[in-house]
């Protein structure tokens, strides 16, 4: 390995270096001292070299970046702050230091982005790379799946299929070049978040992680509602001409992306006059309804 694990702490300590004054005590000591809240939001997530990324496909700094985006993307779907993470990670020793300051450097700035500071975390050794990461927030009004009623409309903050996209791409002995190819690989390797938009109206709210169709569901059927979408709004959106295209080139349903495709983390929420893509209605009954695709999604699933 060539290099110690006070030598890994070391850099890590610089890398997420801070003086906000919500972290009293960071790395270092036995565990962070971090300024509380009423209502606290708590989530975590672990990813698995091979599984969820690969290191000859995402630098280190974009596999820091994903992690870190798909933790704080369920905070903020909970309609909450994101403010610390916590992150234990293993390596199998074959890295360098750059490559671990680089995962860290990634972190910090999709945290950064949040306005999240990394508060701590733990290193060991292992024969696969694994990043289990945690976030805290904070919200006074927390928004949750069950809140959609009839007569609410549908937005999702921007288009999804672009990750899906991505690794389709990816997934071809020769990936296509052009600015469109790049696009997407660039949103499969570390997500962009909708950051600047403002869900604190919606009425449900969730983060599209699976699928567009699968995460509906799952909202249609907590808040005992039907969830109706038309396509020609899809159609409408800017980016939906490009990403057809490049589906067309790649001898893909652009559908099969946009329905079935994962790890966007695109907001998709019900409400009145709320920022993003309208994109259908709510309505009495149960399910969805209005869009279907020729072939179901893939659930993630890590048994099956």
């Amino acid at each position: 390995m060539g290099f110690s694990e006070a030598d890994v702490i070391s850099v890590l300590k610089e890398v997420f270096a801070t003086t906000d004054p919500r972290l009293l005590v960071g790395i270092g000591d036995d565990a962070a001292l971090v300024q509380g809240a009423e209502r606290q939001v708590i989530t975590t997530d672990v990813a698995v070299a091979g599984v969820h990324f690969r290191t000859d496909w995402s630098s280190p700094f974009d596999i820091g970046r994903k992690i870190t985006a798909a933790n704080v993307a369920d905070v903020l779907a909970m309609g909450a702050t994101c403010d610390y993470l916590v992150a234990a990670v293993t390596l199998t020793g074959t890295e360098d230091l750059t490559w671990i300051e680089q995962l860290a450097r990634g972190m910090k700035a999709e945290a950064d982005r949040a306005g999240a500071l990394i508060a701590g975390g733990d290193i060991a050794r292992s024969s696969v790379i694994t990043i289990a990461m945690t976030a805290v927030g904070r919200s006074d009004a927390p928004i949750l799946r069950s809140g959609a009623r009839a007569g609410d409309d549908i937005f999702i903050s921007s288009l999804t299929g672009w990750s899906a996209a991505g690794l389709a791409l990816l997934s071809k002995e020769k990936p296509p070049a052009g600015a469109i190819a790049t696009k997407a690989i660039s949103e499969f390797s570390a997500p962009t978040l909708d950051y600047e938009l403002d869900f604190s109206q919606a009425s449900a709210l969730c983060d599209i992680s699976d699928s567009l169709l699968i995460q509906a569901q799952q909202l249609a059927a907590a808040s005992g509602v039907c969830l109706h979408f038309e396509t020609e709004f899809f159609q409408e959106i800017e980016e939906f001409a490009e990403l057809q295209k490049l589906a067309i080139d790649s001898s893909c349903d652009v559908w099969d992306w946009v329905l079935g495709g994962g790890e966007d983390h695109v907001f998709l929420a019900t409400g009145k006059d709320l920022p993003g893509v309208r994109v259908g209605r709510v309505m009495s009954g149960s399910g969805i309804s209005g869009i279907e695709m020729k072939k179901a999604p893939v659930s993630w699933s890590h048994f099956n």
